[in-house]
């Protein structure tokens, strides 16, 4: 179990900790076209769940429950996961793929169960009935509540800049390709 240190310490490391794994995996990418495309799909899938929970978060405000929130406690590290993972998949490097498996259970289970602790003290009346009925990452199969219902909202994706996301993992993905390029693996 993490100490309040730790947890605080990945909570503000969580980000630079994941670039530099990300610049690693591709110094160290032996891509092949096979690996891009799989790891194109997982990281597509994980761009599209971090969009649509953005859309559904007002950070602070109100606890989200809606959209992808009714399934999971914790879309966007859901999302980020699937991102993570299909990046690493797409550098054709198994031990990339089991250390970024590793680096993500390492950290973000400690980040979730910090951040759960927060969402406790800040939304006291209604977070016990949303922790007991929703799972804390992997999504359960039915939404919780026929609110899970309410509109995507795209400024929201917008004011978190989730954007961003799509423009690192083309960009990445852009490096790959041109590295497998560089190395004569595409012919």
């Amino acid at each position: 179990m993490a100490t309040k240190k730790t947890q605080q310490f990945f909570r503000r490391a969580r980000v630079p900790l994941g670039f530099l794994l990300g610049t690693l995996c591709l110094v160290l990418a032996v891509p092949q076209l096979w690996s891009i495309i799989l790891g194109s799909v997982l990281a597509l899938f994980g761009l599209a769940w971090r969009a649509w929970a953005s859309g559904h978060l007002r950070k602070n405000e109100q606890l989200a429950i809606t959209g992808p929130y009714a399934y999971t406690r914790n879309p966007l590290y859901f999302g980020s996961f699937f991102l993570g993972a299909g990046f690493a998949l797409a550098t054709a490097r198994p031990e990339l793929v089991v250390v970024f498996i590793l680096f993500y259970l390492f950290v973000y289970s400690s980040v979730m169960r910090s951040e759960a602790e927060y969402m406790q003290q800040t939304f006291p009346n209604h977070y016990p009935s949303y922790a007991e009925n929703v799972p804390l990452f992997w999504p359960r199969l039915r939404a919780w509540k026929a609110s899970s219902q309410a509109r995507y909202d795209l400024n929201l994706y917008l004011r978190y800049r989730e954007y961003r996301a799509l423009l690192g993992t083309i960009a990445a993905l852009g490096v790959l390709v041109a590295k497998t390029y560089w190395l004569g693996l595409i012919y």
